[in-house]
């Protein structure tokens, strides 16, 4: 009896210590230093969320922001208050990135920090140029600058000195990206700045500047006495990369830019004319063959915008294309917008020209027709990106042949509204292909069916405006082989997809990040309730969506708003409604979830999957959880902590 107790006390000893070594083996028992390499390893949406879980995690959390290298917050706008609480002091940090919507001049010496080599601040409303000339004076070992939308606030402004103090500080800029209006420098002296610039300046981006004053910048009579002779200073001579937005490109823009950039290998230019240029003031067949002058060209993108009026390059026909498919062998990408009087002979003679080729954007191609992929079999190409907006002439045909290229991964056919199911078939046998936009095109449900079928790569389906589609298209899109990788699906303009469709989508289960179902007359409370209750892999309400437009969805009423507020939509950082009817709803869901970026005047929401360089990239998977701990932790002021575990 003695010895079977003794046995069972021997027993009871042995598994209280594998229960006290079962208790020792969790995160917050990690040695400190440990615990601070894992936390600086995270980015700060994941820090807030650990620090939100437990009192240990959240002290590691805080202590691990005044180490962070690196600070990239973009899903949401801080306030000020935050953002001093989320940037502490840190000599370590290089660099910085911020959605600055809610942010104003009196958080500069917090964003221009000496130890930075990188600054992205974006949507810069309410702050003034002072904020120029605080980075230039404190930033001086800055090798990256992007800042947009600058002073854009009423009663905000740019003095030509703070322009010129952040060309002149920032000596070792590499990278540069000023997305303001540059009309308001349009003098002389604009130019003249320029020349203390970096000369280490690789890449650089400008908005809504005058042809005649980059004119004047590149190629300048102005001249530097040094001692008795005149000499004129290089200009830009490590430049890589320029990108434009100007009032109109001309001739005499693409050889000042061919004669002045001698290391240029990306040029992406963009013009908006007022209304119909004069041929003088135009781009013609000659100016075309001067766009490749030195031969460096691996990019090209030239575009003309119909945003005023339209305009197209009506002094552009085959041989101007002819010309620069002689000058542009190895192009890797091209960009190609507004060409109206240019045919496939000329946009073939770039295909068959350029066998590097995989990046072609094409769009108002008005006279194009399935006679340009007509051999493409034949060349050598291996395509990843295709895109072929308005190109009305093309059929089912065209699509067929262009899926020769199984590297596809981005297929954009918006617009070319004589495509239909049979040019579903072969893009549905792409292995590769991740973005599909279909917008406007003649498609039925029975197509859709047939890409649902087939395509397990899909990461994002754009179909709006295709009036054929019902809710029907709803188990096509989400079936079996895409349920699990579609992460961003546009249904907007659906004449004939109800709530009916939607419940459909919520019972699938699918992982969406992204829904748009703007302007849909059937789709109302019910869709909004359904998706609300959506749960994905046995998660929590609504847990995946991010971004969600209901913009003119006619059957939204007050008791939506209700569906939209917590706990529902815990991840939801983008919405879109109809403010002019439902202005207090809109006011009252702001003030209940202010880190919410609602947009009720029809604005296009931002999507976050696709970036500038067209890429297409899935989301990494989060953890399911019942609150989003990023929000949680900044609506308490950093201090939203669970209980610790016993």
């Amino acid at each position: 009896m003695v010895e079977g107790q003794g046995g069972s006390s021997s027993g009871g000893v042995g598994l209280d210590m594998e229960a006290d070594s079962c208790r020792t083996t969790t995160i917050t028992h990690l040695p400190a230093a440990v615990m601070g390499t894992v936390l600086l390893k995270l980015d700060v949406p994941s820090l807030c969320s650990v620090a939100a879980t437990s009192r240990s995690l959240h002290d590691c959390a805080a202590q691990a922001l005044s180490f962070l290298p690196a600070f990239h917050l973009l899903e949401i706008s801080p306030t000020v208050d935050l953002l001093r609480h989320l940037l502490p002091p840190n000599p370590y940090l290089r660099s910085l990135k911020l959605d600055c919507r809610r942010l104003d001049d009196s958080v500069i010496f917090d964003l221009a920090r000496p130890s930075l080599e990188e600054l992205s601040l974006f949507n810069c409303y309410n702050f003034s140029g002072r904020l120029l000339s605080e980075v230039g004076r404190r930033c001086r070992a800055l090798r990256s600058l992007s800042v947009s939308s600058l002073a854009e606030k009423k009663g905000r402004d740019i003095i030509f000195s703070e322009l010129q103090e952040v060309l002149h500080g920032c000596s070792q800029l590499e990278s540069l990206s000023l997305l303001l209006d540059m009309f308001l420098f349009a003098g002389p002296e604009f130019a003249e700045i320029w020349r203390t610039a970096s000369g280490k300046l690789a890449s650089l981006e400008v908005s809504c500047i005058p042809m005649v004053v980059v004119n004047d910048l590149l190629l300048g009579e102005r001249v530097w006495q040094e001692g008795p002779c005149a000499v004129r200073p290089p200009m830009f001579s490590s430049l890589q990369k320029l990108s434009l937005s100007l009032d109109c490109i001309t001739d005499d823009l693409i050889g000042s830019i061919s004669e002045a950039l001698v290391s240029l290998n990306h040029l992406d230019l963009q013009d908006a004319p007022m209304g119909e240029p004069s041929a003088a003031m135009d781009l013609t067949n000659a100016g075309l063959q001067q766009v490749n002058r030195r031969g460096k060209l691996k990019h090209l993108s030239l575009v003309r915008s119909q945003e005023y009026d339209f305009t197209y390059f009506k002094r552009v026909n085959d041989l101007g294309f002819l010309l620069l498919a002689d000058t542009c062998p190895a192009l890797e990408s091209i960009r190609l917008g507004g060409f109206c009087r240019v045919t496939d002979t000329g946009f073939r003679a770039i295909l068959h020209s350029c066998p590097r080729l995989c990046k072609l954007k094409v769009s108002h191609g008005t006279q194009l027709t399935d006679l340009l992929f007509h051999d493409i079999s034949a060349t050598s190409l291996r395509l990843t990106h295709v895109s072929l907006r308005r190109c009305n002439r093309l059929t089912d045909l065209a699509v067929a042949r262009l899926s020769c290229n199984r590297d596809l991964a981005v297929v954009d056919l918006r617009d070319s509204r004589h495509l239909g199911d049979q040019a579903l078939r072969p893009l549905a046998g792409l292995p590769k292909l991740q973005a599909l936009l279909l917008d406007g095109t003649d498609i039925s449900d029975w197509g859709l069916s047939r890409l649902g079928r087939r395509s397990t790569s899909l990461v994002s389906l754009s179909v709006r405006g295709c009036k054929r589609l019902s809710d029907g298209c709803i188990p096509a899109v989400f079936s079996r082989s895409l349920a699990g990788t579609l992460q961003a699906v546009d249904l907007s303009r659906l004449p004939n997809l109800s709530d009916n469709g939607i419940l459909l989508l919520a019972r699938s289960g699918a992982p969406i990040a992204e829904l748009r179902l703007r302007e849909c007359p059937l789709v109302g409370d019910v869709a909004v309730m359904a998706l609300a209750s959506m749960q994905v892999g046995g998660g929590w309400l609504g847990s995946t969506l991010r971004l969600l437009d209901l913009y003119e969805s006619r059957g939204i009423t007050q008791l939506a708003f209700r569906w939209l507020k917590k706990p529902y939509f815990p991840r939801l950082r983008w919405l879109g409604v109809t403010g002019s009817s439902n202005r207090d709803l809109v006011d009252a869901l702001v003030r209940s979830r202010p880190f919410l970026n609602v947009a009720c005047y029809g604005e296009e929401l931002p999507s976050g999957h696709w970036d500038g360089s067209c890429r297409w990239y899935a989301p990494e998977e989060e953890e399911e959880e019942d609150f989003d701990g990023l929000e949680q932790w900044v609506l308490e002021g950093g201090d939203a902590i669970g209980e610790e575990e016993a």
